[in-house]
């Protein structure tokens, strides 16, 4: 039962993130400045992990491979793929960004196939297609309901999640050796550190004059939607398991829905929901099938 809380919390802390950014725009900041706040209020916590990590008598020295693939892959997976997610926030909703970021295990398994020749089988075909068509409903309904671009937020935001199943394909090894806090401290501090210094070279100092209510909604990406969700999803792994896990973890895009609709008056059609569902059909079946073959 805590597996099953810690996860779902994890799910509904990342799927906040989307409602807080969109809040924050409302106040005219950037969205290279939001999320150097949101990375700076969350850098002391991982800095505390690793410093921990570092004073465990067992834990292994980093190779100079270590290193850099912990570089390579803060960057990529984190620095990047959020990066990528703010700008896209700034033109579609929240609903449809968190669809379009829940499609990385397809696009984990399409990577495979690619890159390592792993066949995709005739269910993982049909959950690629199911995934897909429900994207384009949701991205209709976006086209119809507001004035934004939504090609180009949805562009952003696939970038975001397909950086992300880069990260969690080149991970793998580099996790195993190092272990999964450590090395989730080790990339959180690279992205964290490169989202300032981006803010130092792109902004003046002027520009951290904002109102207390971004601050206040920076900390709270920070704190719930950050940092919090990352530990808690590693303590439901411990608990539950991977695959179940995910499973609580497709709470994720409905909850997002959800919370659009009461804090930012997103409206739930009927391409949406119809979309949404065939989403979460096509993740689980890609996901529960990965878990089979395990």
């Amino acid at each position: 039962m805590a597996g099953v809380i810690f996860a779902l919390v994890a799910a509904i802390g990342f799927s906040a993130k989307a409602i807080m950014v969109k809040l924050a725009y409302l106040d005219k900041v950037d969205a290279i400045t939001l999320l150097a706040l949101r990375m700076a209020f969350s850098l002391p916590f991982f800095l505390i992990v690793a410093a921990r990590a570092n004073r465990n008598k067992h834990s292994q020295a980093l190779t100079a491979r270590d290193k850099l693939a912990v570089l390579g892959l803060g960057l990529i997976g984190y620095y990047l793929a959020s990066y990528l997610d703010f700008l896209g926030l700034q033109y579609i909703s929240a609903g449809l960004e968190r669809l379009i970021l829940f499609l990385y295990p397809t696009m984990v398994v399409l990577i495979s196939a690619l890159v390592f020749g792993d066949r995709i089988g005739r269910t993982a075909r049909l959950a690629l297609l199911i995934s897909y068509a429900g994207i384009a409903l949701v991205f209709v309904h976006d086209m119809k309901a507001t004035e934004l671009d939504a090609l180009t937020g949805s562009i952003l935001v696939f970038g975001s999640a397909l950086a992300y199943a880069v990260y969690l394909v080149g991970a793998g090894h580099t996790i195993a050796r190092i272990g999964a806090s450590r090395f989730t401290a080790y990339v959180m501090t690279v992205a964290c550190v490169a989202c300032l210094v981006q803010f130092a070279v792109t902004h003046p100092v002027a520009a951290l004059n904002l109102p207390p209510r971004v601050y206040a909604l920076s900390i709270g990406m920070a704190v719930f939607s950050t940092v919090l969700p990352a530990f808690l999803l590693a303590a439901a792994m411990r608990r539950i398991g991977s695959m179940h896990t995910s499973m609580v973890g497709s709470i994720g895009p409905v909850s997002t829905i959800f919370l659009a609709y009461v804090f930012l008056g997103e409206r739930m059609s009927p391409e949406q929901i119809a979309g949404s569902i065939l989403v979460l059909a096509g993740v689980l079946m890609i996901s529960l099938g990965k878990r089979a073959q395990e």
